[in-house]
């Protein structure tokens, strides 16, 4: 049942006054990539640089979501799209209140993540898609859950890359390529665009 009869309550402050007050400005970087492709690594190696940094950043991955938020949800197209939509609405809160959320989903679908774009764009909120991208055969062989082996011997359905779709994004902000470049250049790339875009400090 829809929700009715609720209203939007407007805090205090603008964001923008927020950001002046904290001074910090609040956006969202998406990973997204093949299970194995490096994207929580590099999420979480970000999010720890940023931290050290000084500047409030929170890393809302996968796996952990799915223990408590969207431990309702499966893995079939309908529930995929929504487990992307609540962390889209989320990933925006946290912006809203000028942190950098950091995420680390498959989201397979770029339907899915054009729908968590339009999200933060119709509400003026930076949104960065960063593609970690590996080949299947590279991802196949570190396979550091040994999912990949399962899915293949029918032990997992509709598993992305094996037996459901990915769809890689066409135009994201960043492209990190995991098996061409250390965890810790493909954080300084991501840095160097930060900066370059004026969302974190220069050095």
């Amino acid at each position: 049942m829809v929700a009715t009869n609720i209203t939007w309550h407007h805090g205090a402050f603008t964001r923008d006054e927020r950001q002046k007050e904290l001074s910090q400005k609040g956006l969202t970087i998406w990973f997204t990539g093949l299970s194995a492709s490096g994207k929580s690594t590099l999420a979480s190696a970000l999010e720890q640089h940023l931290v050290s940094l000084k500047i409030a950043a929170y890393r809302l991955d996968g796996d952990n979501i799915r223990f408590g938020l969207n431990k309702d949800l499966g893995f079939g197209p309908e529930a995929r799209t929504e487990n992307i939509r609540r962390i889209a609405e989320v990933s925006k809160l946290f912006a809203d209140s000028t942190q950098i959320a950091i995420t680390a989903f498959i989201s397979p679908y770029i339907s899915d993540r054009d729908a968590a774009r339009k999200l933060h764009d119709d509400a003026g909120i930076p949104f960065v898609e960063v593609y970690a991208d590996a080949p299947l055969s590279v991802v196949e062989e570190r396979d550091p859950k040994g999912l990949y082996k399962k899915a293949k011997a029918g032990e997992i359905k509709e598993f992305t890359g094996i037996s459901a779709p990915y769809e890689a994004p066409v135009n994201p902000e960043i492209h990190v390529r995991t098996h061409e470049v250390s965890i810790e250049e493909g954080v300084q790339i991501i840095l160097d665009y930060l900066r370059k875009k004026e969302y974190i400090p220069q050095l």
